[in-house]
């Protein structure tokens, strides 16, 4: 019986440490996503909550946030501004924005 139950937290070990790991991975994630997209406060809002003519990024889907960002990069889509910022981001920070917006509590 002891020996079942040490196999057995030996073949969980791997996997706790890895979930643990994975939540901080993500909590690091998170808290990059957020210092970049304080860049984006001015015109978006705090959280993403805008007021007036600028759309609202919060709760949007990350696949969204990403796909327009990078429409705007490359110049697919009309801008003022956005192409010349969105130049500004790898893929990787872009998805890091994404991710964050698309957690925050939606824009009423």
């Amino acid at each position: 019986m002891k020996t079942k139950i040490l196999t057995a937290c030996a073949l969980a070990l791997p996997w706790l440490t890895g979930a643990a790991y994975a939540q901080q991975a993500s909590d690091a994630d998170l808290r990059a996503g957020r210092v970049l997209a304080s860049n984006c406060a001015n015109c978006h809002g705090t959280l993403g909550t805008a007021q007036g003519a600028m759309p609202s990024l919060a709760g949007q889907q990350k696949t969204y946030i990403v796909e327009q960002m990078r429409a705007f990069r490359d110049g697919k889509r009309p801008a003022t501004i956005m192409h010349q910022l969105a130049k500004g981001y790898t893929d990787q920070q872009v998805e890091l924005i994404a991710d964050f917006y698309s957690r925050q509590k939606p824009a009423r």
